[in-house]
């Protein structure tokens, strides 16, 4: 059941990043490219009209996480308190900054919510690329000092940063060079995505210049990618290992080198929802290359005493995961209703619709 529920999880958290994320690129192609009113205002329309229809999904992985595996969800939203707090300010931010700019006709009224829509979209991007670099590199689990643990194995607290601004110390931070440039690729990724939901949904005028943008951005994707994995290995020497031990995990790399590709042959498509898909593949396998890499741990410790929470040692009891299931259906069934008849809604080009102001 723990794998199971693993599953469950890992996949509607990625659902949250397809859906969500391109929200978050959507903010951040806002805050760089669109310059005029009318770009302004269609562009924001692209993430206004599904923004809180897309975040059910970050609230259902809450649920899930909290049912299916306790320990690690009060390990994380402990250890992790302060940048879950910068988070929860920056979707605040992002949300308020959608709904009141089209509250009053001044310009520098919605000058001010343009701009809180812009940077926490790509704060947000940022902080949750630097969350799973968290995730792959480690926390010091116990609070180890000297050779002996301050507290349970499970519980740990991060600063924002160390002064080291290592990986590599056995106490780090949340930030530090090496999620700091996980951080750029999520930044990177989903603008990438964001810039492909603008060219999917709307007729913006800057479209065939976003187009352009998409290309160089994963020209600049795939040079991240490549060193990415090179400074992973002194972080985790071992992130191989798992793809040589259970080679079917292969299939999760594949997907995001296919999207990766996929994307370079955007100006040969005539279609607007290939380059979509293709981003939506990056994402997908970005996600679960990066936690197959570590499998079965959710978090892997920075010291020698204390081992690394897993999926098995963070689970709640078999009898909670097993009754839990026939709610999950019921609850699926629910969130899966709601999502299809949204997005029908909302079919096609969405620059005429009215956001509801």
């Amino acid at each position: 059941m723990e794998i199971f529920w693993y599953i469950i999880v890992v996949a509607v958290l990625t659902i949250f990043f397809v859906l969500d994320g391109y929200d978050f690129g959507t903010g951040i192609i806002h805050l760089f490219h669109a310059k005029e009113e009318k770009d302004k205002e269609v562009v924001a329309k692209a993430a206004g009209l599904f923004w809180d229809s897309n975040e059910v999904w970050l609230v259902a992985a809450g649920g899930l996480l909290f049912m299916a595996f306790p320990t690690f969800y009060a390990s994380v939203f402990s250890g992790f308190y302060l940048p879950l707090i910068i988070v929860l300010w920056l979707i605040i931010f992002r949300a308020i900054g959608l709904e009141f700019r089209s509250q009053f006709p001044f310009q520098m009224w919605k000058a001010i919510w343009d701009k809180s829509f812009g940077v926490s979209s790509l704060l947000l991007a940022l902080f949750f690329g630097i969350a799973l670099g968290n995730v792959v590199r480690g926390v010091n689990l116990g609070e180890t000092q000297d050779g002996e643990a301050l507290h349970e194995a499970h519980f740990f607290f991060l600063p924002l940063w160390n002064s080291s601004f290592s990986p590599l110390s056995e106490t780090p931070g949340v930030i530090d060079w090496f999620t700091i440039i996980i951080g750029i690729i999520s930044v990177v990724t989903l603008s990438i995505h964001g810039a492909n939901w603008i060219i999917l949904k709307t007729n913006s005028s800057i479209n065939e210049k976003l187009k352009r943008v998409v290309f160089r951005l994963n020209i600049a994707l795939l040079g991240l990618t490549i060193f990415s994995l090179f400074i992973w290995q002194f972080v985790n020497p071992n992130i191989f290992e798992n793809f040589i031990d259970r080679p079917y995990l292969i299939v999760f790399p594949v997907i995001y080198i296919t999207g990766l590709i996929g994307l370079f042959f955007r100006k040969k498509s005539k279609s607007d929802l290939y380059p979509f898909v293709f981003s939506t593949l990056l994402i997908v396998g970005g996600i679960t290359s990066t936690l197959a890499s570590i499998f079965p741990a959710v978090l892997p410790s920075t010291n020698d005493l204390n081992g690394p929470l897993t999926i098995y040692n963070t689970a709640a009891p078999a009898y909670g995961l097993s009754v839990a299931v026939y709610w999950a259906i019921l609850a699926f069934i629910l969130v899966f209703i709601y999502a299809i008849v949204q997005k029908r809604l909302l079919g096609g080009k969405i620059d005429e619709m009215d956001y509801g102001h």
